[in-house]
């Protein structure tokens, strides 16, 4: 991989708290470039973070002081990972000591995207499990409806006379028109 610049980011969760020792770190990690965030690691977009993204070029090198600065969850680190390795960019994490410029780095990420395929599998088959579990009580899913059995056999009436207009229809049930056709089908 070419030699790049190594780009710092630090993310401190509010205004409150200072990314003080963040920064003294990823300095002394020989960053040539800071990047901060004041912001949740829960919002998607951080603007500092997205600013750093469009900077990045091959062979540069991502610092931070430690992973959850960086992702949200498992899945948002191995998502971010996947766009560096695409972009064949490095990742360091000073704390965890991930560095996938490395075999034993790219070792350590590997796994940690095993385990975020793993969660993602996990809460698929509990959501699958719950689901099945309602049903098997009686309960169905979704939306509840808008419509009584009366109004939709109100709204076939209305359609099949042609007096009035699907858009009227609508506007005396109180539903838009893409609901008065999901009755007519």
């Amino acid at each position: 991989m070419p030699m790049g610049k190594r780009f710092g980011y630090a993310r401190v969760s509010t205004a409150g708290q200072t990314a003080d020792l963040q920064r003294d770190a990823l300095e002394k990690a020989g960053c040539d470039r800071l990047f901060i965030d004041t912001a949740s690691g829960a919002k998607a977009h951080r603007p500092e973070l997205d600013r750093m993204m469009e900077l990045l070029r091959e062979g540069d090198v991502v610092v931070v002081w430690r992973l959850d600065r960086l992702g949200r969850s498992v899945q948002n680190l191995v998502e971010l990972m996947n766009r560096f390795q695409k972009m064949n960019v490095g990742f360091v994490s000073l704390n965890e000591a991930i560095d996938t410029t490395t075999p034993g780095g790219i070792l350590v990420f590997n796994i940690f995207a095993a385990l975020a395929q793993f969660e993602r599998d996990l809460i698929r088959e509990r959501t699958n499990a719950g689901l099945e579990a309602a049903r098997a009580r009686g309960r169905k899913g979704g939306r509840p409806t808008k419509l009584d059995a009366k109004q939709i056999s109100e709204i076939r009436r209305l359609y099949d006379s042609r007096t009035v207009t699907v858009n009227q229809i609508a506007a005396m049930m109180g539903v838009g028109r893409a609901t008065i056709y999901r009755v007519l089908r």
